[in-house]
């Protein structure tokens, strides 16, 4: 069934923040900081692949994705809904589901035997797709996947993710300079705002979170081991 009326961008963004912290997707540990798979430091991890086993959270925030979508993109703007491999392909599945579009997926490599394909499914030139994702850091990732779209002759101009880390500005002019405009439900911030709101973590773990937003290339580099 297609959403067709929820709440403003502000709320979803709030309600989103809300169920992240309340399955223990968020995770904050300022005395001994996370490594991304950048090899950096970041007193900020993000698991959204643990939605998948809330059903009534899961069902919501894929509501959520989906509105935001046509509100944003239009409501007739896609023929394919692709997930990238692995964490996007359940949330393009329920995306495609609600939207009643045919479903595909992204892989970050090819098989390197039979068909070598990196696209799983059906998807034909010409065809308008939509790339979904769980989240996004500084865009990068999300381009090798959209090529792979693009290489099929079908056109991908969009990618949807549940949670959008907010605080590179290079982000959005990395996905622009690609053609590809970027849908999102949250960032840090409001789940930083969230947090100080319901006494999620401590004061001075959300205060040294936040130093870490405001500037995480300074931190990471002030942080770094060895």
């Amino acid at each position: 069934m297609i959403p067709s009326s929820y709440p403003a961008k502000e709320e979803i963004a709030r309600l989103t923040a809300r169920m992240l912290l309340e399955i223990g997707a968020v995770n904050f540990n300022t005395d001994e900081p996370y490594i991304l798979a950048s090899g950096l430091p970041s007193p900020s991890y993000i698991d959204c692949r643990k939605l998948i086993s809330f059903p009534r959270i899961r069902s919501t925030l894929m509501d959520f994705l989906t509105v935001t979508v046509m509100r944003e993109a239009g409501f007739e703007a896609f023929d394919n809904i692709a997930g990238g491999e692995t964490a996007g392909i359940p949330f393009a599945a329920m995306v495609a589901e609600r939207m009643a579009l045919p479903m595909t997926y992204v892989r970050k490599k090819p098989k390197g035997y039979g068909r070598n394909a990196r696209i799983e499914g059906a998807m034909t030139e010409g065809q308008r797709v939509l790339l979904v994702e769980d989240l996004t850091t500084d865009g990068g990732s999300k381009l090798s996947f959209v090529d792979a779209i693009r290489e099929t002759g079908a056109t991908c101009g969009h990618t949807a993710v549940i949670f959008y880390y907010g605080i590179f500005p290079e982000t959005e002019k990395t996905l622009g300079d690609h053609g590809v405009a970027l849908h999102a439900l949250c960032t840090w911030w409001d789940v930083l705002a969230e947090a100080r709101a319901q006494g999620a973590f401590s004061a001075a773990t959300l205060d040294e979170v936040e130093k870490f937003l405001n500037a995480p290339r300074a931190w990471q580099e002030a942080h770094k081991k060895g």
